[in-house]
Parts: structure tokens; C-alpha cells; sequence
């Protein structure tokens, strides 16, 4: 077999140290050795300075949850470093210790067997722990606003089940009142806003409970870590804006000098100019329904603005896990599950899905009608999540907006066969058919 990497090393990662083995083909003469090391900065910095003692060129090791940051931080612009998927190259059941593993990723390395996983910049990465963290805060956020619901029905407050929203408009002033505790029932009814003041009477009756001390104590508790979360989820929306802005900046190529003339090169400098940048791609993602700047800004922090490092659409979905499963053998196909993937990428396009489907008249609205009565609500929502996903791909690979197929899409596509079909069931039923063109109906006046 052919040796693709002259001198290059395996590494094993754990929590504590990492074990990895340096390997060097010389001819038909190869030498090897192999060292563990802690985990601590120190530690990994005598070992990026032994690989160097080697003459090593390229790393590859395992993605082992998040305990590769660390090693891939230290060598990354030193070394060429793969990071692979720990289950594409699982060795032989039955000879697992730590040197062997190492031992093995080496000598995958060395004859290019190895694929690597997509590893981002490190802006991209920055813009990831941004986004990740401030899905989390949301999380904490509607399990807090859940904490106050149960916390409402403790007390008999059934306000959930006349206002949409308790944390609301109205419902905040209600819900302070009711800390305070000096409104009555119908006082506190009274301070409905808008289309809440329709519903008084059935407000007076929801917020009439028993309220104890103790209620109103754990009550200001929660609003009180509810707008501490509001607080640090618009800090974090404020960062992300900024950085996109200057990740965009950075993008863009210098103007040119006053008074200068078209030379040559200038086409390229035009070219470059048109290139996507982050807040562009933030733009486009906003037309396509179901999402808006949010989760956009967590899209693109996952899967980048640059689509070249998935080679079609497909490669992008089951990267994502909303790919079907291939498996396959004697010629019958087994369970079509999908694969695990990126949960944040997956997660996100989930939700969006959801809110898609609801628009009225959209593509996706048809395809999950279409898809639910026989595959069922979760097959169906993870089918759109794909679809919207695919759709962004090509957004970003073109530059262009979404264009929606339109609620009529399927019905247009195999209008023909479906004529067929239902002139053939009519005359099943004894009827003669003959098809007319409809004319259009001529305008009024």
C-alpha cells in the first residue's frame, strides 16, 4: 500500500493524558515510537515539541468528546491536524489498549486512510460557544417560565388558562400585583392590556386563589432569574451582532485609492467583492420560513458560510443526522434510521421545521401533510427539516433567497398522471369522460 504521510502521528485522547505514537517511513524501514503525556498546557507543549524533534508533519486523533479542544488548540497551525470520527476507524475487537489505538491511527495516517471530520476556524468556533450558550439560556429561560406555571396552579391561579402568554403584558402586571399582595381579584383583572380586557370577567375568576407568603416569596425569586436570563440572553445576541459584523468587515477587500484606474486585476477585486459574508448569509437564511435572525445566526455557526466542505447537499444532511439511514444486505433494506449528527445543527432544524409547517401555503406546510398520515409526525417534521436544510445549501452555495414551491407544487408535478388516474376511476363507475381545457374566465366590465 501506497504511504501517503512520510512521518506523522497517532494520537489516543482521554481526560488526563493522551497517548501517542510517532511514526516515520524511511523506504521499506519504518520507526516508531510512543510517549504519553498529560493533559495540561505544560505537558502538551513538551509534546508538540517532541513531535517537532521527529520531523512529524501531520497529526490525526480520535474526536473524543470534548477532551480533543485542548490538543487541537496547542498544534493547530504547527502541524497538519485531522480529527476523525472514533467510529470509522474502531480496530480489531479484541486488541484495544491505549498504545495500540495510537499506534493504529498512525498507521492509518500514513496511508491516507483517514477522513476527516469538519473542524471550523477558530472565529467560527468562538461564534459556536456563542450561540450553544445562549440556546442553553433560552432552555433555562422556558423551564423557569414553566417553574412559574406549576408554582400558579400550586396556588389555584389558573391564569394560564385565560392569557396565551402569563409572562405577557398583562400578565407581568398581574403577576407583580399579586407579589405585592394588595390588589384584589378585580383589581388586578383591571390591569389587562389590549385584547385582554375583552376577558376580565374570566381573568377576576382565574386570578381568585389562595396565595400565601410563601407563594409570593418564590414567585419574585423566579421573575427576579427570569429578567436576570432576558438580560444575559440580549448581552450575548449584542456580542454575536458585533462579531458578525466584524467578521464580515474582515471579508471584504480594500478599497481601492482614490483616483486610481482600472488595472489589471481589478475583475478579480470585483469578484471578491460580491463574495458572501456573514451578515449576507444571515439575510438570505431570514427569507426562508421558519426563520428569523436567531436561528440563523445558530445555523451558519455550525455549518459556516463556505459550502465547499460539503461536497453536495447530502453530505450536509446526514452531517446534520436528518439523513435516512443506508442499511442494506441480501437485498432488503432494513431500518432507515437516521445517523447521529451535529445535535445543535439537528436540533435547531427541528424547531425550525415545526414553525414552518405552519405557515399556510408554503412548500413545507404540503410536504408535511403529506408525509404525516404515513410516516408519522416525527418521520414527517425531521423529512421538512431536510428539506429546508437542503434548501439552504444551495442558498449559500448561489447567493440567492428561498423561493417557495408553493402549496400546488405536488399537485402540478404529476398533474398528468393524476388526470389519468381519476378519468380511469370514472370509468370504473360507468361514466364516459372527455376532457375539456377550462377557458379563462373572462374579467368583469
Amino acid at each position: 500500500m501506497r504511504v501517503m504521510v512520510k512521518c506523522g502521528a497517532g494520537i489516543d485522547v482521554h481526560k488526563r493524558d493522551v497517548v501517542v505514537n510517532c511514526r516515520r517511513v524511511e523506504g521499506k524501514e519504518v520507526d516508531t515510537e510512543t510517549r504519553t503525556f498529560g493533559t495540561t498546557t505544560p505537558e502538551l507543549l513538551q509534546m508538540s515539541d517532541w513531535l517537532a524533534s521527529w520531523g512529524v508533519t501531520d497529526v490525526a486523533m480520535e474526536s473524543t468528546g470534548v477532551y480533543w479542544h485542548p490538543v487541537y488548540n496547542l498544534l493547530e497551525g504547527s502541524y497538519t491536524v485531522v480529527v476523525v470520527n472514533a467510529k470509522h476507524i474502531k480496530h480489531v475487537p479484541g486488541r484495544k489498549t491505549d498504545v495500540k489505538d495510537a499506534e493504529w491511527i498512525a498507521e492509518l495516517l500514513s496511508y491516507g486512510l483517514l477522513q476527516a471530520s469538519f473542524v471550523p476556524e477558530k472565529r467560527q468556533r468562538d461564534m459556536r460557544d456563542l450561540t450553544r450558550y445562549r440556546t442553553k439560556l433560552v432552555q433555562e429561560r422556558a423551564r423557569e417560565v414553566n417553574r412559574v406555571q406549576k408554582l400558579l396552579e400550586g396556588a389555584n391561579i389558573k391564569l394560564a388558562s385565560v392569557a396565551t402568554d402569563v409572562l405577557g403584558v398583562s400578565g407581568r402586571l398581574m403577576l407583580e400585583a399579586m407579589i405585592e399582595g394588595d390588589a384584589s381579584e378585580k383589581e388586578m383583572a383591571e390591569m389587562a392590556k389590549g385584547r385582554m380586557r375583552s376577558k376580565i370577567p374570566e381573568l377576576e375568576k382565574a386570578l381568585t386563589g389562595i396565595v400565601s407568603e410563601h407563594h409570593r416569596f418564590i414567585l419574585g425569586e423566579q421573575l427576579a432569574h427570569i429578567d436576570f436570563l432576558d438580560g444575559q440572553i440580549a448581552n450575548i445576541s449584542q456580542e454575536i451582532s458585533v462579531r458578525l459584523e466584524k467578521m464580515s468587515q474582515q471579508q471584504l477587500p480594500p478599497a481601492p485609492a482614490a483616483g486610481s484606474g482600472k488595472e489589471e486585476g481589478t475583475e478579480e477585486t470585483e469578484e471578491a467583492g460580491t463574495s458572501l459574508t456573514w451578515q449576507t448569509a444571515v439575510e438570505l437564511l431570514d427569507t426562508v420560513p421558519g426563520i428569523n435572525q436567531r436561528s440563523a445566526e445558530a445555523i451558519l455557526a455550525e455549518t459556516g458560510i463556505d459550502m465547499g466542505q460539503f461536497p453536495e447537499d447530502k453530505h450536509l444532511t446526514a452531517w446534520a443526522g436528518l439523513a435516512p439511514g443506508n442499511n442494506e444486505s441480501g437485498g432488503k433494506r432494513y431500518s432507515g434510521r437516521t445517523r447521529k449528527g451535529n445535535q445543535t445543527l439537528r436540533t435547531t432544524m427541528i424547531q425550525v421545521a415545526h414553525a414552518a409547517r405552519r405557515k399556510k401555503g408554503s412548500y413545507a406546510s404540503v410536504l408535511y401533510k403529506r408525509l404525516v398520515g404515513r410516516r408519522g409526525k416525527k418521520r414527517a417534521i425531521v423529512a421538512v427539516a431536510r428539506s429546508l436544510l437542503v434548501s439552504i445549501y444551495h442558498m449559500l452555495t448561489h447567493q440567492e433567497a428561498y423561493q417557495d414551491l408553493g402549496s400546488d407544487y405536488f399537485q402540478e408535478r404529476r398533474k398528468e398522471s393524476k388526470v389519468d388516474y381519476l378519468t380511469r376511476q370514472l370509468s370504473k363507475l360507468g361514466y364516459e369522460v372527455q376532457l375539456m381545457p377550462q377557458l379563462d374566465p373572462i374579467p368583469a366590465g
